[in-house]
């Protein structure tokens, strides 16, 4: 690991790496999958402890972006499965823990890690125009959840109506998360370290080896 990495940046890059290593061999053995299901609820705290110890200033200003973004996605959530208006036709299984309203509140903390650790990558990038960075977000997100939606399935994160994922799912997903960018790119957050960058990373690769063994 570089030496230009400070202790703090090492210490949240190593849990990452540890961590979803862990899981996705815990997804991956049979025997262990029940286990490591009840444990998804935690292992996304985990990851909200993470990004906060590694976040620089943490003051109102980022407490105030997180709260706004994680009931933003919960709200989306909720119109999702309530109305079907957002996403489409769909429900939530037991993985992701303790639900209100039939979403679970861990849904709201997985999109503001999804939108944070993505507006930082952005921000770290040679993308000067922030709707360009936006664009790019969402599209990095929509991509994202195309290799989520097949083992959150199989997982029992949630199901579809019919078992069928509409495109209107992808869409929503790319406009629900260009609106949370931009409200990310509003906050003017200084550069952040490439914490955010390997947990963005470390979430694609995990869901590609799954999607790949199963």
């Amino acid at each position: 690991m570089s030496a230009l990495l400070s202790n703090k940046t090492r210490i949240c890059v190593i849990i990452i790496l540890l961590f979803h290593l862990v899981g996705l061999i815990g997804f991956i053995i049979p025997s262990l999958i029940v286990l490591f299901m009840a444990l998804v609820h935690w292992h996304l705290l985990l990851m909200l402890g993470v990004i906060i110890y590694s976040h620089d200033e943490r003051n109102n200003n980022f407490i105030g972006f997180a709260l706004i973004i994680a009931a933003s996605g919960f709200i989306a959530e909720c119109i999702g499965v309530h109305t079907g208006l957002l996403f489409g036709n769909y429900n939530y299984g037991g993985t992701l823990g303790s639900k209100l309203f039939e979403v679970p509140l861990m849904i709201g903390v997985n999109w503001f890690l999804l939108v944070y650790a993505t507006g930082v990558t952005l921000k770290r990038s040679r993308i000067e125009n922030k709707y360009l960075r936006i664009i790019t977000g969402a599209t990095i997100l929509t991509l994202l959840d195309v290799l989520i939606e097949p083992i959150a399935i199989r997982f029992d994160y949630w199901h579809w109506t019919g078992g069928i994922i509409p495109v209107k799912n992808y869409v929503c997903w790319f406009l629900v998360s260009a609106l949370l960018l931009f409200v990310f790119e509003k906050f003017e957050f200084k550069r952040q370290s490439v914490v955010a960058t390997v947990l963005l990373v470390t979430q694609f690769v995990f869901f590609a080896v799954l999607n790949f063994v199963y």
